[in-house]
């Protein structure tokens, strides 16, 4: 495990992106077929000024659990034009201001949200960008749906024309043991693949944050969600 980053936003980003890049060499030379690992910037809870400090050397996306409090920075932040993730659990009543406010969410893990989030897309903006969350560890206290769901919801999601199903989310049990953690990314890895032969469209496997993202890379991962590792440990 990498050793903690400080709260140096700026320096951490290309610390990060260094990383990635001898994750993805390492899958290359396992001779497992690379393609370019996307950053999500996990930004709950970081202020404007750090987001756009990331912003001005080229970080995109970012990933926030509220919609309300995402919607107040992306009013300070309107003017560069970045792509917003909604990471966190979505509560039903909630779906409206989702489905206004994000490029991308990524915890859809029951079928109504499907139907409100498309109903309330506007017609003015792309189709939404969906990931279905599974509870890969079947954890009682975290979202995400069962394994043996997946293909239902991702059914509902396609049926959709306000909607893009994008691929699958997951967020494995903070286990010290990492090989747990390597048969979690594993076990999503295999349900995107299968997931795959029905929905080929599909290209984004998110998976891997802070700890343990370049296990998730090596299995797999096409996007990683980094938090305290670009901003350092919250104060």
């Amino acid at each position: 495990m990498a050793p903690a980053m400080q709260g140096n936003p700026v320096g951490n980003l290309a610390q990060i992106s260094r990383r990635l890049q001898l994750a993805e060499a390492g899958q290359r030379k396992a001779g497992v077929p690379a393609g370019d690992i996307r950053l999500l910037a996990v930004s709950k809870t970081r202020t404007a000024a750090e987001i756009r400090a990331l912003a001005a050397l080229g970080q995109r996306a970012f990933g926030e659990n509220y919609a309300q409090e995402a919607i107040a920075k992306q009013g300070e932040l309107a003017d560069l034009g970045l792509e917003w993730h909604l990471i966190g659990h979505l509560q039903s009543n909630k779906a409206r201001m989702a489905a206004a406010a994000f490029d991308w969410v990524q915890s859809v893990d029951r079928i109504k949200l499907v139907a409100e989030l498309a109903r309330h897309r506007p017609s003015d903006k792309p189709p939404l960008n969906v990931l279905v969350q599974v509870n890969i560890d079947d954890e009682a206290s975290k979202s995400g749906c069962r394994p043996d769901e997946v293909s239902a919801l991702a059914e509902a999601i396609a049926a959709e024309p306000r909607l893009a199903l994008r691929g699958l989310m997951a967020i494995p049990a903070p286990d010290p043991d990492m090989q747990h953690r390597r048969d979690a990314f594993r076990a999503l890895k295999n349900l995107f693949d299968r997931l795959g032969t029905g929905h080929p469209g599909i290209d984004t496997l998110s998976m891997g944050m802070s700890e343990d993202f370049e296990l998730a890379i090596a299995e797999g991962a096409t996007m990683v969600r980094i938090g305290t590792a670009l901003f350092g440990e919250r104060s």
